[in-house]
């Protein structure tokens, strides 16, 4: 299916939110009727919108981030979120649309500005039953940041996550462990290995180029290769 733009000087730039969605729907279903729809703004901490069908309307909560975009931009998100809900491939242009103007240098910072306003970073004490986070990290600083790196908030996670072992959220300026390596059974290298992960993402942040965001940049990997023994602790990532 072929999917048509409105020009620059149509009347997309007047329509409401919901006049969008509406629009987007009888071009994803031309056969069928139309819903109604319920469009809200919501003081999400993050980009997040969402979508669902209920009571035969579809009501849509989108970040209030969005509330001053270009009417193009929450086209595209109408594209994408009424796509997902009817389990359609997203058109790649819309999809395309959007993530430029995610990536734009001062949405990125009202975002950030957004997350550290008004989210929340739940963990725990960096001392867990089996390490310490904080000791882990002050080692690895005086080893291979010559003890030149300022400690981030460090905490395990509260839960045992398995799909994300670490991270670091730099709108909170936090690294979290997942607790799951905070057993006697899991070998130091490996949680050392996680910390040096993450100690790297605050030396090397996140780049954005077009719609393209690098989070292991090129420097990231080569950084990486000094730390002793990474094939070892690798390979004992892999087993657990």
């Amino acid at each position: 299916m072929e999917y048509s733009t409105v020009s620059l000087e149509s009347a997309l730039f007047f329509e409401t939110p919901a006049q969008i969605y509406a629009r987007v729907f009888r071009t994803l279903q031309p056969r069928a009727t139309a819903p109604g729809f319920q469009i809200e703004f919501r003081r999400f901490a993050n980009a997040n919108s969402f979508i669902r069908m209920r009571d035969g309307h579809i009501e849509v909560k989108m970040t209030d981030a969005l509330e001053s975009a270009p009417s193009p931009i929450v086209e595209a998100l109408a594209f994408i979120l009424l796509s997902k809900l009817y389990r359609r491939p997203v058109p790649a242009e819309f999809n395309e649309r959007y993530r430029r103007y995610l990536n734009r240098k001062d949405v990125r910072q009202h975002l950030h500005s957004m997350r550290e306003k008004r989210g929340r970073k739940l963990i725990t004490s960096a001392q867990g039953h089996a390490y310490d986070l904080e000791a882990i990290f002050d080692q690895l600083n005086f080893i291979y940041f010559h003890g030149l790196m300022a400690r981030p908030t460090i905490g395990w996670s509260q839960r045992r996550g398995r799909n994300t072992l670490g991270h670091y959220d730099p709108s909170h300026n936090t690294i979290v462990v997942s607790r799951l390596l905070d057993r006697p059974e899991v070998p130091r290298l490996v949680v050392e290995y996680v910390m040096f992960h993450e100690m790297l993402h605050v030396r090397y942040p996140v780049t954005h180029t077009g719609i393209r965001r690098c989070v292991h940049t090129p420097e990231f990997k080569q950084a990486e290769k000094a730390f002793e023994r990474i094939k070892d602790a690798r390979s004992l990532l892999k087993t657990l």
